[in-house]
């Protein structure tokens, strides 16, 4: 809507975080316009709208799919960029985007490339609607609110065959988020944001049984298009350069925050 944002850019702004997107691997697959037009367009609208209005600082929440084929792991920035679906490739091309405006506009930014985000604090937690992110999915089996969690593939070349994924907790990421903006008068950086540690989907669902106590049947289905079989993050240019250091490295840890709000909240923010 580039009426209410040239209302909204009245206002004095430092700066702009931008978590606004379709983020659906599967359902980009199938709807890959739908993903180009939503979070492409309608970032190009939000970066023209900040450039005629003098806002020069601008966080980008980017993502893990932009390395659909990663040659080494864990996966450092400089790895080739080949994304994974519709929805990398619209991040990608607003990485894209973004060099060229600091170029010309001078428009400071960090692209923040999140790998699995998860977790919950005290008041917070993960409630979309579908579901698609597998810890959460885990809880509600574990609540009974499903009969059982389905492993989208078993057949990838891990050590039992299930995706792996790096997890970080989301109170980390939004550190990094702050300490990206504060560092942006050093100029423009894309950070790999993940704690460098890969856990795969069955042992994802083992640590919820061992955090929750509830058995947690699972069943294999089919894989998911657009899914790698492993994404681990080497997060080590933003602890050298800003700093960062997560405090939930582990996945005990993320996933009883998650079963924690879960609890308290079975039907989400719908209670």
């Amino acid at each position: 809507d580039r009426a209410l944002l040239d209302d909204l850019f009245r206002q004095p702004f430092d700066g702009v975080m931008h978590f606004a997107s379709r983020t659906l691997v599967g359902e980009s697959m199938e709807q890959p316009f739908l993903y180009l037009r939503d979070n492409v367009v309608g970032g190009l609208t939000l970066l023209q709208a900040m450039v005629e209005h003098g806002v020069r600082r601008f966080i980008l929440s980017s993502t893990a799919n932009l390395f659909g084929r990663p040659r080494r792991v864990p996966i450092a920035e400089g790895e080739a960029i080949l994304p994974g679906s519709p929805y990398g490739e619209s991040k990608h091309i607003l990485e894209r985007a973004l060099y060229w405006l600091d170029r010309i506009y001078g428009l400071r930014y960090a692209s923040l490339r999140y790998f699995n985000a998860a977790g919950a604090t005290a008041e917070r937690g993960e409630d979309h609607r579908p579901e698609t992110h597998l810890i959460p999915r885990v809880l509600q089996v574990a609540l009974g609110r499903q009969e059982h969690i389905v492993i989208y593939g078993d057949d990838y070349p891990t050590h039992d065959g299930t995706c792996v994924r790096d997890y970080i907790h989301v109170s980390d990421l939004a550190q990094a988020h702050i300490l990206a903006l504060r560092a942006l008068e050093r100029g423009s950086r894309v950070y790999n944001l993940g704690n460098g540690r890969g856990f795969t989907v069955k042992e994802v669902i083992e640590t919820a049984r061992a955090v929750t106590g509830q058995p947690i049947p699972a069943v294999v289905g089919p894989r998911r298009a657009g899914d790698p079989a492993v994404l681990v993050a080497s997060s080590w240019r933003i602890r050298r350069e800003l700093g960062w250091r997560p405090r939930f490295p582990e996945l005990e840890a993320i996933v009883a925050s998650a079963w924690e709000w879960h609890r308290r909240h079975p039907d989400g923010y719908g209670d």
